[in-house]
């Protein structure tokens, strides 16, 4: 008599598929590869396992349909459901015990010195879980047209599109979203660009790293923002570069204080990361003037100037660039949803088609399906309609953070004169955010502590930075009256 899978090593998951039956299906397939499950192998009846499990027998016998189309499952005569012959399953493990004499390699000696990161910003998995999550850059699925994106991942995945993006590219990118993005994302920020001058990137962290990768060197010193991104920091010791940290004041970057021997210089002029401020346009026309005169290049990241719902935003700073010293980074991944990874870096020709040799290396190009589906959504006009009910949503939450935050002691410290996503605060004096954010936790409050963002963070650090992209509107006023009340105890404390 043949073997029989018992229905008790059928577990649902809850957390791994969106439907009751896609559970089902996932469970049954794992219990069979980690059973060893050979061909043969008889399924608990259907109405066995409905009743282990507590589902209905319709469901259990939808699954076993389905997986019986997908080549996991066979129907046998008189027999019930089994192991299908063509089903994926395993071999036989190894032993796990080793050889006498066999070593394993000395990682340490194979690695050599590849220090960690010292600056990352870290956010819980589970972040959705806590009912004010204060945290920058994590998407509203609320604020999400679903049904779109459905829609243009049909069209992408289509037969008359399935040819183009089945083949390969050999580093090439999507032309319809190289296309949208020269003809409409770059000409609405003034910037004009050729598809040769610009490159798909697995978001803009990516693309950072391109550029980084090329330009930064040993003999070449590279400048950026302190405050600032952690990851420019960090990408630019990576590349054991030479770095100076510039003060910033509540109009972003200094041009005055570059150091005179800067090749290098990294900013964020449109939204400061974490203060927000904004460069002024005669700020931008001194650092281009002096990228001239001192012969060094600019990497501007544009990120969040879609989120202007306060002011229009300032032109690109490469906008304004007439000798083409500024490499320019965007991305969709922040104004769409940040596990998409879509994002461009345009830059000239030439250092264009050596980014992309350097990607081919280590990706070849973004997934090609996910670019099309990108590049429908734009075409198509649901970008525009996300971003105008993104920045409404925004707008709405500023107004009840701002009006929370005046009734405490909290100060902004720089804000965004045309929008964004977030706020940088001030605690009570001798307060420091990262004890105030592991304390808030405890209260279903996370934010994010601000001496991350700090080469040499103050001791202690009271800034800290407020996103309000994800947090439910309603819960804002109380979540920022925890806030200020923790801050002033551990003050007093």
């Amino acid at each position: 008599m043949a073997n029989q899978l018992p229905a008790e090593i059928i577990q649902l998951r809850k957390d791994e598929a969106s439907t009751l039956q896609g559970q089902l299906a996932a469970a049954i397939v794992r219990a069979i590869l980690e059973a060893h499950a050979r061909p043969g192998t008889r399924l608990p009846s259907s109405r066995r396992l409905a009743a282990t499990l507590g589902i209905s027998r319709m469901t259990v016998t939808l699954v076993y349909q389905d997986l019986v189309s997908r080549g996991y499952l066979e129907t046998l005569p008189r027999s019930g459901i089994a192991v299908a012959d063509s089903v994926p399953h395993r071999g036989l493990s190894a032993s796990s015990v080793r050889p006498a004499g066999e070593r394993p390699p000395d990682w340490t000696q194979w690695l050599g010195e590849q220090n960690q990161p010292r600056r990352v910003i870290r956010k819980p998995s589970n972040w959705h879980q806590y009912r004010y999550p204060f945290i920058y850059g994590q998407a509203d699925p609320r604020l999400f047209d679903h049904n779109a994106w459905r829609d243009c991942a049909r069209r992408a995945l289509g037969t008359r599109d399935f040819a183009d993006l089945a083949a390969d590219r050999y580093g090439a990118d999507d032309p319809l979203l190289v296309d949208y993005i020269c003809s409409n994302t770059l000409a609405r920020r003034g910037i004009r660009a050729r598809p040769d001058e610009v490159l798909v990137t697995l978001g803009a962290q990516n693309a950072l790293f391109l550029a980084v990768e090329l330009l930064a060197r040993a003999d070449r010193r590279a400048v950026t923002e302190d405050p600032g991104y952690p990851d420019f920091a960090e990408t630019l010791r990576r590349a054991q570069s030479p770095t100076s940290f510039l003060p910033v004041d509540d109009k972003g970057l200094v041009p005055a204080l570059l150091p005179p021997d800067t090749k290098l210089v990294i900013a964020t002029p449109s939204h400061h990361i974490p203060t927000g401020a904004t460069m002024p346009i005669d700020r931008r026309h001194d650092l281009l003037r002096r990228a001239a005169a001192q012969d060094f290049l600019i990497i501007e990241d544009d990120y969040d100037f879609e989120m202007s719902y306060l002011a229009p935003p300032e032109p690109a700073l490469k906008s304004l660039d007439a000798e083409d010293r500024v490499i320019y980074i965007g991305s969709f991944s922040k104004s769409l949803f940040p596990g998409l990874r879509i994002g461009y870096l345009v830059a000239p020709a030439p250092l264009i088609a050596k980014a992309r040799a350097l990607r081919g290396i280590m990706l070849r190009h973004p997934p090609g399906h996910l670019q099309r589906i990108t590049a429908y959504f734009l075409a198509l006009g649901h970008y525009d309609a996300h971003i105008e009910r993104l920045r409404a949503a925004l707008k709405r939450r500023r107004a009840v953070l701002e009006q929370a935050l005046a009734m405490t002691d909290l100060r902004i410290e720089g804000a965004a004169e045309s929008g964004g996503s977030s706020v940088w605060l001030r605690g009570a004096e001798g307060s420091d955010s990262a004890l105030l954010a592991e304390s808030l936790r405890a209260e279903s409050v996370l934010i994010e502590p601000g001496e991350v963002f700090f080469e040499q963070p103050p001791t202690p650090c009271p800034l800290f930075r407020l996103g309000y992209s994800s947090i439910n509107e309603r819960d804002i006023p109380e979540g920022i009256a925890l806030v200020a009340q923790m801050d002033r105890a551990m003050a007093r404390g």
